[in-house]
């Protein structure tokens, strides 16, 4: 496969994945923006969607672990703005999207959904830095997807 440089091919590639692969790159994918949130629960939701061997009970604890994490990630939020807080909470939404079941996964899959939340992630911490500059994640996940395709 040639290398991935756009969104077209990247959802295409995303596309073309069995669920099982698609949940490992999710999880691969929030690895990469894992530094973006303080919470370490996050960490184990990631290890057990790459693994693709994981039982159907790790998944399903990993879910209802990444899905409390959410939701407090959210509260930490607040009404202020906080930027990095907001990061975390995208973060965890990502690893949620990566153990979410067949059955409950949104619209593009697990890899997709967890590619747009590492994007909003990032953005966020863009704003918390005032930083007029772009951020690269989309060119990030390009070279995972690929990386990932041709092992």
């Amino acid at each position: 496969m040639t290398q991935i440089s756009n969104d077209i091919e990247f959802r295409k590639a995303i596309d073309s994945l069995d669920f099982t692969k698609q949940r490992a790159l999710a999880g691969l994918l929030v690895k990469n923006v894992l530094e973006l949130c303080d919470d370490k629960r996050i960490t184990h939701v990631v290890e057990t969607a790459i693994n693709t061997d994981a039982s159907d009970a790790e998944l399903a604890a990993a879910l209802n672990e990444a899905r409390t994490t959410t939701l407090d990630c959210h509260t930490r939020c607040g009404a202020e703005g906080d930027w990095k807080a907001q990061a975390g909470y995208f973060v965890a939404r990502a690893a949620t999207a990566a153990v979410t079941p067949k059955s409950q996964s949104k619209g593009g899959g697990p890899a997709w959904q967890a590619a747009m939340s590492c994007r909003m992630a990032r953005t966020s911490m863009l704003i918390d830095a005032e930083n007029t500059g772009t951020s690269n994640e989309s060119e990030q996940q390009y070279q995972i997807l690929s990386d990932y395709l041709k092992s």
